[in-house]
């Protein structure tokens, strides 16, 4: 059946619906009122940004779940997006999760510890800290104002207290001179100072910096001078009346011209901990399908607050559902505040994502052209369906040793690390570059799927390495389209055609070919330097007396173990970083005794 075929025969009903590219891998997951309308605006012959076209070319089929309502398309799309997690799903996946302070209460005597992973794990969390606030500064705080213990380790018997007791940072339960019911009450008090409750932490702090300036312990004073200052600027970040809700979460989106940037502004303990703006990844979809993918993504790893601040035009019933169903056992009350307080923190979120879209959009238009357009122009040039997927081999060796290959992956212009491979080339004698290889890419293709199939594969030479690497995947019964690039003159040689296409070197179909084949060099080189050094160390581990630092400065000195083993024993103790010892031993390892 055809896709417009399985297009027509859609249900008018809502459900979730699955987009797979033409190796039947899943590349996009979405929810839809009515599957039928919803699906048949992929395939519409409108005017789409490049980006969004990309991923809209990748669709090959589709398959699709009814659901009995709404509410039930939109529990289901997040299940499913979590389980595959789709390349164009993936709103937040390159985001470096800011910290939390996290307080395990299961434990007698628990520690302030600082974490990237929000877990709904019965422990307490406090944060996200970012925007200014360094997070090690407020543990710092806590155990200069409280004394609580900050180790990472489990709570275990000690022979003698460590130096945070000595310095006064800590009361020592590891001792058991501080007891369970003592330690709680701090427990307790840090709890309320980090929810903004109590305000003991600066005069705490105050007395111990009066106390080291008295004994004349100026660095130490310095460093409670800094915490207290620490201490004001969070004061000064304090919202007020917020009445007795302090934990909010406020969303604003900011969109132009296919691109759209969320800004996520954080209340917690009254204090405004800052904004943090996320740019999302192209999808053919509304405002409200965006939306709703990135709150159920976001809050698998975030904690939910109290309260939800939205800008009132985005009062969706679906919307308010989406925080519901993401914050689990917590029910976050969702407003769509028009004035007030929380009406000016709306207001900021929105000022923080247009500003950050207006910022980037320059940004992201030069990444765009050097990567997804980069990619369809190439595929254009060389008059094949697709480059989204590319693969470079690179081979390196000196005169035939230690003889390692490279595969580096680029998708959609940029390097998959994940998908890198490197391999040590095992049938080949000496330095036989060509045949080595044709063992590479019969190595590559055996562990060919559907999923990782390339749609392109670049050659680093011109006809002869082509012709050679290309008649490996006809042996093997391959039809994946290839290319050389000759490094002289950045020619690109294409099968079967007798003269190379030249392009501008600063057009980006050949810059991102030049930045996959210098990629693999680098990747092939590095794994042959560490063969190297891992078969020459071998060798002068075994000499009595000489250590790591030696053994590197012998390297650096004189290029091999073959040199070192030639060298006099004037040479050898004139090296830099080698002594007089080290020397001789070297020496009689190699000729006996002098």
């Amino acid at each position: 059946m055809t896709l417009s075929e399985k297009i027509k025969n859609l249900p008018e009903k809502p459900g979730v619906y699955i987009m797979r590219n033409a190796g039947g891998e899943i590349i996009y997951i979405g929810k839809a009122v009515v599957l039928k309308n919803r699906v048949r605006q992929y395939f519409q012959h409108t005017e789409k940004p490049p980006k969004v076209q990309a991923m809209v070319d990748n669709i090959a089929d589709f398959d699709y779940i009814i659901t009995l309502t709404e509410k039930d398309a939109l529990t289901l799309e997040a299940t499913l997006i979590n389980r595959h997690k789709p390349y164009y799903n993936i709103l937040l996946k390159d985001d470096k999760h800011s910290p939390y302070i996290k307080i395990d209460m299961s434990q007698p005597y628990p520690a302030v510890e600082v974490t990237r992973k929000y877990r709904r794990d019965g422990a307490k969390y406090f944060g996200p800290y970012f925007n200014g606030i360094n997070v090690n500064d407020v543990v710092d705080v806590i155990k200069s104002a409280y004394n609580m213990r900050a180790c990472p380790k489990k709570l275990a018997k000690r022979s003698r207290p460590c130096l945070n007791y000595d310095i006064g940072l800590c009361k020592a339960p590891c001792m058991g001179l501080v007891s369970r019911e003592q330690y709680a009450e701090i427990v307790d008090n840090v709890i309320k100072f980090l929810r903004g409750y109590d305000t003991a932490a600066s005069s705490a702090i105050k007395s111990k910096m009066e106390k080291a300036a008295l004994a004349e312990q100026y660095e130490r004073a310095i460093v409670y001078r800094n915490q207290l200052e620490m201490l004001k600027k969070l004061k000064e970040r304090t919202i007020a009346n917020l009445g007795s809700i302090t934990d909010i979460d406020v969303f604003a989106v900011a969109e132009e011209d296919g691109d759209t940037v969320i800004s996520a502004l954080i209340v917690r303990a009254s204090l405004m901990i800052g904004v943090k703006n996320y740019f999302l990844p192209p999808i053919d979809a509304d405002l409200c399908e965006k939306f709703t993918q990135f709150i159920m993504q976001y809050y698998r790893d975030a904690e939910m607050p109290d309260e939800i601040c939205l800008p009132e035009e985005m009062e969706r019933d679906e919307i308010r559902q989406c925080f519901i169903l993401a914050g689990g056992d917590k029910k976050p009350d969702v407003q769509f505040p028009k004035i007030g307080q929380r009406k000016k923190l709306v207001e900021t979120a929105l000022a923080n994502a247009a500003d950050y879209l207006q910022k980037n959009r320059e940004k992201n238009k030069r990444e765009q052209e050097m990567t997804v357009a980069a990619c369809a122009r190439l595929a254009r040039i060389l008059g094949i369906d697709s480059a989204r997927r590319m693969e470079c081999y690179d081979i390196s060796n000196i005169s035939g040793v230690d003889k390692v290959s490279s595969q580096v992956v680029f998708i959609d212009g940029k390097p998959e690390k994940s998908e890198y491979r490197r391999y040590k080339i095992k049938t080949v004698e000496g330095a036989n570059d060509f045949a080595s290889m044709a063992e590479t890419i019969r190595r590559r293709i055996a562990h060919l799927t559907p999923e990782n199939r390339p749609d392109l594969i670049v050659v680093d030479g011109g006809k002869g390495q082509l012709s050679s690497a290309y008649e490996v995947l006809k042996q093997l019964g391959e039809d994946i389209p290839m290319v050389g690039l000759a490094k002289r003159e950045e020619e690109i040689f294409l099968v079967g055609r007798q003269l190379p296409i030249v392009l501008d070197h600063s057009d980006y179909a050949l810059r991102l070919m030049q930045r996959i084949r210098d990629e693999a060099h680098r990747f092939a080189i590095t794994y042959h330097r560490t063969l190297r050094a891992k078969r020459y160390g071998s060798e002068l581990e075994k000499i009595p007396g000489v250590g790591q630092v030696r053994r590197r400065a012998l390297l650096k000195a004189f290029g091999s173990v073959k040199e070192i083993k030639e060298a006099p024993l004037s040479a050898l103790a004139a090296a830099a970083g080698i002594d007089e010892k080290t020397a001789l031993a070297v020496y009689r390892y190699y000729h006996g005794e002098k």
